[in-house]
C-alpha cells in the first residue's frame, strides 16, 4: 500500500513549504506541491498533514538500549529501552552503546537488542566497546567488527576525564581511533570514536594531545556530555572552533542544572552565537543510562535515569525559549548525526531516503511518527508496541 501525507509544512530539515509526500516500500518516492492520490492505481493510505510540521525522524546516537548504570551496585542497573519509548519520542533511528559496565553488559547483548528493535520496526546501530580501554571487540579487533558486523558503525563510548574511566593514554586513544578510522573506511561506515567526557578538570585535553601528536583529524572523535559543567562547556566551545564535533546530553535533573550543567537548548544558542558551524553540533539523550551524582571523594550520592523523550524536548526549548529557528534546531537530531555517522538514507526528507517522518503540531508536540513507511504512532496513540509491552 502507498502512503500519502498531505499538505504538511515540510522541514527537510530545511524549510520546504507545504508539500505532499508519497511513500512506498519504506522510502520517500515523491515530494511535490500536490499529489493526486485518486489517480494512483492501487489503494493509498492518506494522512492529513494540514496544520502540522513534517520533520525527518529523529536520530538519537547515544542510547543505552540494554540498560546501563550499576555504579551503586547490582540493584542500580537500569532497564533496557522499549520500542514505544523511542517512537513516542519521535526517534526512528538509534545508536546503542555500553557505558560503565562492560562486564555484564556485553557486545552480543547489545547487537541482539539492536536486531530486536529493527525487527520491531525502527533502525538501530551500535558502537563496539564501552568505557574500558583496551576495547573488547566482538570479533577480536575493531577493524574486523566494523567490516564484518553490519550493526557496528563505530567505537565507544570510551571514557576520559572521569574517575570511572580506565585512564587511557594518548597512545591508546591514537590506536583506537586509527583502527576505527581505517575500519570505517573499508566498511563504508562512519568509524567514529564516541567519547564519554567526565567532569574532571582535564576536560578534552587528552583528545587535543591525540590530534596534535598524530595525523588523525579532529572529526575522528565524537565527544559527548560537553554541557555537563561550565568548565567543560567552555573547553567544548574552543574545541568546536578548531573543527571538532560537540555533543550535548539532553537527559538531566534539576540538581545537575543547579550545579552548573548547561541546558542543551541554551548550549545550542550559545554555540551559534559563537559562530560555531551548526553541522558540528548534535544532541543525544543518553537514554536508559544512569545519571549518577558523586561527592568530592567519588562516592555515589544520587541516581536517576536518562529519558529518550528529553531529546526533542530540548529542541523544542531551543525554538521556544532561545529563538533558534526550527530548521536549525531540528538539524542537531536529524541531518547532523546522519552525516557524521554516515547513516545512509537518514536525517533528511528527500526522495529516495527512508520514510522516517515525524508530524508535529504547531505548538511542537509529537503527533504522528512513521518509521520506514510504517505508522508507529498516530494522533498521539501508539500503533505498534514492542514485543513485551
Amino acid at each position: 500500500m502507498l502512503m500519502l501525507i498531505k499538505q504538511g509544512e515540510v522541514y527537510s530539515p530545511v524549510y520546504k513549504g507545504k508539500k505532499d509526500l508519497l511513500v512506498a516500500g519504506g522510502k520517500i518516492i515523491a515530494m511535490e506541491d500536490s499529489i493526486d492520490g485518486t489517480s494512483l492505481p492501487i489503494d493509498v493510505q492518506v494522512i492529513n498533514g494540514e496544520g502540522h510540521y513534517i520533520a525527518p525522524g529523529f536520530i538519537d546516537s547515544h542510547v543505552h538500549i540494554i540498560g546501563g548504570g550499576g555504579e551503586g551496585g547490582f540493584k542500580t542497573r537500569t532497564p533496557e529501552l522499549m520500542l514505544s519509548q523511542a517512537t513516542t519520542a519521535g526517534v526512528t533511528t538509534i545508536v546503542g552503546v555500553i557505558g560503565t559496565d562492560g562486564t555484564s553488559r556485553t557486545m552480543p547483548d547489545l547487537i541482539a537488542k539492536a536486531k530486536g528493535l529493527v525487527e520491531e520496526g525502527i533502525s538501530c546501530y551500535v558502537h563496539t566497546g564501552s568505557y574500558q580501554v583496551p576495547i573488547k571487540p566482538l570479533t577480536g579487533s575493531i577493524q574486523s567488527d566494523l567490516m564484518l558486523i553490519d550493526q557496528i558503525i563505530g567505537v565507544g563510548e570510551v571514557a576520559i576525564s572521569d574517575h570511572r574511566s580506565s585512564q587511557p593514554t594518548v597512545d591508546e586513544l591514537k590506536r583506537i581511533a586509527a583502527e576505527a578510522r581505517v575500519g570505517g573506511m573499508l566498511a563504508g561506515k562512519g568509524g567514529k570514536v564516541n567519547v564519554h567526557v567526565g567532569d574532571s578538570e582535564q576536560t578534552l585535553s587528552i583528545l587535543e594531545e591525540v590530534i596534535a601528536q598524530s595525523d588523525l583529524p579532529i572529526t575522528q572523535f565524537l565527544p559527548t556530555h560537553i554541557n555537563r559543567n561550565a568548565n567543560l562547556f567552555k573547553a567544548g566551545v574552543e574545541y568546536a572552533k578548531k573543527g571538532g564535533y560537540v555533543d550535548f546530553t539532553t537527559s538531566t535533573v534539576p540538581t545537575f542544572l543547579e550545579e552548573g550543567e548547561v541546558k542543551c537548548s541554551r548550549a545550542l544558542k550559545l554555540l551559534l552565537d559563537e559562530e560555531v558551524p551548526l553541522e558540528q553540533i548534535t544532541f543525544t539523550s543518553d537514554a536508559q543510562g544512569s545519571l549518577p551524582a558523586f561527592d568530592g571523594q567519588g562516592k555515589l550520592v544520587g541516581l536517576q535515569i536518562g529519558e529518550i523523550k528529553s531529546l526533542f524536548a530540548e529542541v523544542r526549548d531551543a525554538v521556544l525559549d532561545e529563538d533558534v529557528p526550527l530548521e536549525k534546531a531540528l538539524q542537531v537530531i536529524t541531518k547532523n548525526p546522519a552525516q557524521a555517522l554516515k547513516l545512509k538514507g537518514k536525517g533528511e526528507l528527500v526522495v529516495g531516503n527512508d520514510a522516517d517522518l515525524v508530524l508535529l503540531t504547531k505548538d511542537f508536540h509529537i503527533q504522528t511518527v512513521i518509521a520506514q513507511g510504517q505508522v508507529m504512532v498516530r494522533d498521539g496513540v501508539v500503533q505498534v508496541k514492542g514485543t513485551f509491552e
